[in-house]
């Protein structure tokens, strides 16, 4: 049996979750008492296996305990940013059908803007106290019984895509249909490819709403390991942890590793990072010289995964494969890959083109069957939009999102190539790079950038970053203009809302993109 009772029953004492900002815990007997009397409490409101639930949780001690009572309950689960806008968390958790929702009262002001637009459900919980039209999570859970039922089940979750090239939609996978205990592909891919393990020590810096940090943070506890949440991510501060904690293993995203480099040498040195066996990161593809310099850093233990909540392929690198093809994300390890053009014909090595992913895993976008078939390929392969180009040894290299490209002058621009430039330059902060409309050629190379220090925005600083991206790349591929903001759209997880940018500059176009 691969769940947090399985450990519960022969080692209740051991932590399963602290929080890096106050210490607090919960050990694997409290959590798997808690997540049994959630899944009575959702049995009793008369959520059944495969029905839905939702909750809005930011990083604290409950939002773990409630992924996995919903787990246990065998229940379609939906976590969802807190970052979002009423509106916006309306749209999800009407669309995915949700009958319970929980959220806390830190979020109470969104959650209770939603209640007239969510008239699915039909149990509303609040955690650390409550408003109008939400019961007491805690009150709900202490008359609850800890006794688990016989028939308990293996749920799953349906993540919403974040929404960073149009209105996010839920991805509907299988259910397992499966005892409670089940050990579920992630957990296998975690064991034989990350070398998690029994006692693991597991840092997570990131969102736990989000597909991966949610997925992995959970095979850990499959396992036995104890997993350390931080509340908000600050790169001096995961140093710290990792030292503190002994920190055996940890994800990340490429923004993250830029500004842990940028620390002071003083500050970025001073901890001991020797008890990192395996640190992996996705999201978002990664500058070559920064992916170098935290191998040179950390040593060999970095590897690298491409996938997405569809769960329909898995390419994978380690630190030596990386460095024998720098770049790479690595090569499929779920099936074959197809690099295709416009009409869905293969592209020889060196071309880029559409990815797609040949492989039995199958899933849809909830209730949007157009969006669904569009990432179908007339022979059974599927798609999630990226393009990138396959050396001779079959290694992947991701170019951009599709929707990303550029054409200006009848040449295509990825903007990736740009952005990874910028984003070493040490009075740069955050930077997106897109296409902005041009009369003569269609469309421009624009970035935007957060500084370090707003003070330095200016002409000259627009200059000096124009001339450094010209010394790493192609004129044709750097902007002809630089515009400044405070903080750009990024997500949590390290993925940037640039449709959000494009638009403004698009708005008075008259015309599409």
């Amino acid at each position: 049996m691969s769940y947090p009772g399985a450990i519960a029953e022969t080692d209740p004492d051991r932590p399963a979750i602290v929080m890096a900002g106050d210490g607090a815990t919960l050990t694997y007997g409290e959590l798997d008492e808690r997540a049994t009397r959630l899944a009575n409490v959702l049995r009793a409101a008369g959520v059944r296996p495969g029905d839905h639930v939702a909750f809005c949780i930011e990083n604290q001690l409950r939002f773990l305990e409630v992924a996995w009572g919903c787990q246990y309950a065998g229940t379609i689960y939906t976590a969802t940013s807190t970052r979002l806008t009423a509106e916006e968390l309306a749209y999800i958790v009407d669309d995915c059908g949700a009958k319970a929702f929980i959220s806390t009262k830190a979020l109470a002001d969104v959650a209770a803007a939603i209640t007239g637009d969510t008239p699915q459900v039909t149990t509303r919980l609040m955690i650390d106290g409550t408003v109008d039209g939400f019961d007491s999570y805690e009150d709900a859970l202490a008359a609850a019984s800890p006794e688990k039922p016989d028939d308990l089940e293996e749920g799953t979750d349906m993540l919403y895509s974040s929404g960073t090239t149009g209105r996010p939609k839920g991805v509907e996978v299988p259910m397992p249909n499966a005892p409670l205990g089940t050990k579920p592909s992630v957990s296998m891919v975690a064991e034989m490819l990350l070398g998690y393990r029994d006692g693991m020590q597991y840092l997570n810096p990131a969102p736990l709403y989000h597909a991966a940090p949610l997925r992995f943070t959970m095979a850990a506890h499959r396992l036995g390991g104890t997993t350390f949440v931080m509340e908000h991510f600050d790169p001096a501060e995961a140093l710290r942890l990792i030292e503190a904690h002994r920190i055996t293993h940890s994800q990340w995203v490429p923004t993250m590793f830029i500004r842990m480099l940028k620390l002071p040498d003083e500050e970025r040195l001073a901890h001991d990072v020797s008890t990192m066996e395996v640190m992996f990161h996705a999201a978002a593809p990664c500058p070559v010289d920064v992916k170098r310099k935290i191998i040179e850093w950390f040593g060999p233990v970095v590897h690298e995964y491409y996938a997405g909540t569809e769960g329909n392929g898995f390419v994978y690198c380690n630190s030596e494969g990386w460095l024998a093809h720098p770049g790479t994300v690595g090569q499929n390890l779920l099936g074959s890959l197809h690099i295709c053009d416009d009409d869905g014909n293969e592209l020889p090595p060196g071309e880029p083109g559409t990815i797609w992913f040949e492989g039995e895993t199958t899933f849809e976008y909830h209730n949007d069957p157009e969006k669904t078939a569009a990432s179908r390929h007339p022979k059974g392969w599927t798609t999630l939009g990226d393009v990138g180009r396959l050396d001779e040894d079959g290694f992947l290299y991701l170019t951009d999102r599709k929707a990303y490209m550029i054409i200006s002058g009848g040449v295509n621009i990825y903007p990736q190539e740009a952005e990874n430039a910028l984003a070493l330059h040490p009075k740069v902060a955050d930077v997106a790079v897109f296409g902005v409309p041009n009369d003569d050629f269609g469309e421009e190379v624009k970035a935007v950038v957060q500084p370090v220090d707003m003070a330095d925005a200016g002409p000259d600083l627009e200059r000096e970053l124009i001339a450094y991206c010209r010394e790493r790349l192609a004129d044709v591929k750097c902007p002809r203009s630089v515009d400044f903001r405070e903080e750009l759209p990024r997500h949590p997880t390290g993925k940037l809302y640039k449709r959000l940018l494009k638009d403004e500059y698009w708005a008075d176009a008259g015309r599409s993109i």
